[in-house]
C-alpha cells in the first residue's frame, strides 16, 4: 500500500551536485514550513532554522564547514545555492531528535517540490566556532543552541533514481 507521501520517502535521495540556479522564495518557504511542522518532544518546538540565500554568507559557512571536514572538500555544500542550518535549544532534553526531525521534514518537502537536498554535518562544530558564534550574535541569537545539521538545497544537477535494496533482518515483530 503506497501513497504520494510514502513514494516521496522511498524515492528521496541525497543530492551531491547542485545547479547554481536560484530557488524561488515561495519554494524555500514551503520547505521551511514543513520543517516548522516537524514533531518535537512535548511540543516544545525547540529547533530554530536559519535560511541562508546570501552568497557571501553561504560561502562563509561553507568555508567554516570545510575547516571541520575530514574529507577536505572545497565546498561541503556541493554548490547548493541555499543552505539552511538547523540548531536546537540545548536545555530541551529532546533537542537533537527535534532538530533531526526538522531536517527530515525539509528533505522530504524539498523532494516533493522537485528540489534536491542533502544533510550536511558539522553544524555543531561550525556554531561552536568563534566565527559561527559571531554569526549567531549578528542574528540576535544568544541562547544555548547547538547546531544539529545543515540542509543544502537547490535544483539537482541530475536525478538519482537508484533505489538500493534495503538490508535484510532489520525488522523484528513481537
Amino acid at each position: 500500500m503506497t501513497n504520494e507521501v510514502i513514494r516521496n520517502i522511498i524515492t528521496r535521495r541525497s543530492c551531491k551536485k547542485f545547479k547554481s540556479d536560484s530557488i524561488p522564495r515561495e519554494m524555500i518557504d514551503a520547505v521551511v514550513e514543513a520543517g516548522l511542522y516537524a514533531a518535537s518532544g512535548m511540543g516544545k518546538q525547540s529547533p530554530i532554522i536559519i535560511v541562508v540565500t546570501d552568497r557571501l554568507m553561504r560561502d562563509k559557512l561553507s568555508k567554516l564547514n570545510a575547516k571541520y571536514d575530514i574529507m577536505k572538500r572545497p565546498d561541503p555544500f556541493y554548490n547548493a545555492p541555499v543552505v539552511i542550518p538547523v540548531l536546537a535549544d540545548k536545555s530541551i532534553s529532546t533537542y537533537v531528535y527535534d532538530g533531526s526531525l526538522v531536517l527530515a521534514n525539509m528533505m522530504l518537502a524539498a523532494h516533493s517540490l522537485g528540489l534536491g537536498s542533502c544533510w550536511i554535518h558539522r553544524a555543531k562544530e561550525v556554531f561552536e566556532d568563534k566565527e559561527g558564534q559571531e554569526i549567531l550574535k549578528e542574528l540576535g541569537i544568544f541562547r544555548e543552541f547547538e547546531g544539529i545539521g545543515n540542509l543544502a538545497l537547490g535544483y539537482p544537477e541530475f536525478i538519482n533514481s537508484n533505489i538500493p535494496a534495503r538490508k535484510e533482518n532489520r525488522v523484528f515483530r513481537i
